[in-house]
């Protein structure tokens, strides 16, 4: 009977300790979709479904954004981390002239500042002839 009980309580324990695992591996990642056309770490990505997550576990700074439809993507280097306890992951932009430049990551842990910069807006602005207009808009899961 003994024997019964430790058994249960071993795999108990054995589930808990994986379910943690899984939740460690899983802290700022993100699943989005993304309706058009951006650019993110300087390249120009297609519209589609996107993962976002750390690059590694030694730099928390460090993202990485892939395609699932072309595995295509970039590493992003965050200018400023700060926490969250809103559970809204999302990707954010700024828009100028057509162009969405990705500007924010919004993880259920972290909100991750991505900088754009004003040499990148500067030339969007000469390329569409219009003077840079800062709106933002999302992509969300």
């Amino acid at each position: 009977m003994k024997t019964t009980y430790v058994r249960i309580l071993s795999a108990f324990l054995g589930l808990a300790a994986f379910a943690a695992a899984t939740r460690a591996l899983e802290i700022d990642q993100i699943i989005v979709n993304v309706p058009y056309e951006f650019v993110a770490g300087g390249k120009t990505l297609p519209a589609g479904t996107y993962r976002v997550k750390r690059a590694n576990d030694h730099d928390t700074r460090v993202l990485a954004i892939t395609s699932f439809e072309n595995r295509q993507g970039v590493l992003l280097l965050s200018s400023d981390i700060s926490p969250t306890r809103e559970d809204k992951p999302a990707l954010r932009f700024d828009v100028i002239g057509n162009q969405h430049f990705l500007s924010r990551i919004e993880t259920a842990d972290h909100i991750f500042t991505i900088p754009v910069s004003a040499k990148t807006n500067q030339l969007v602005a000469m390329k569409n002839q219009t003077t840079p207009s800062a709106s933002s808009s999302s992509g969300a899961n």
